[in-house]
């Protein structure tokens, strides 16, 4: 089979199973977690704490209204409704 070339397997786009937001500035020695669907928000202080949920929450609202799980969405969909939650959440 001279000059037969092997086939090359096409790359699997990346897929985002979740996000995790991360709060650094929690010094009152509270544990604050939050979980949804597609987000875990762990740390930071009260008011880091809750403008992340605002994003999580923003960010599950738009996914849903274009009628996909986070697993469905392209890993550039996920990062621009993430960016536009965060900017609303501000």
């Amino acid at each position: 089979m001279a000059g037969k070339k092997p086939q090359r397997r096409k790359k699997a786009e990346p897929k985002v199973e979740g996000v995790l937001g991360v709060g650094l500035d929690g010094t009152d020695g509270h544990t604050r977690v939050t979980r949804t669907e597609e987000m875990v928000v762990v740390g930071g202080s009260a008011e880091t704490h809750e403008r992340m949920q605002e994003t999580a929450i923003r960010f599950s609202e738009n996914l849903e209204k274009r009628g996909k799980k986070i697993q469905e969405a392209s890993v550039r969909e996920v990062i621009d409704l993430l960016r536009e939650a965060i900017e609303k959440s501000k």
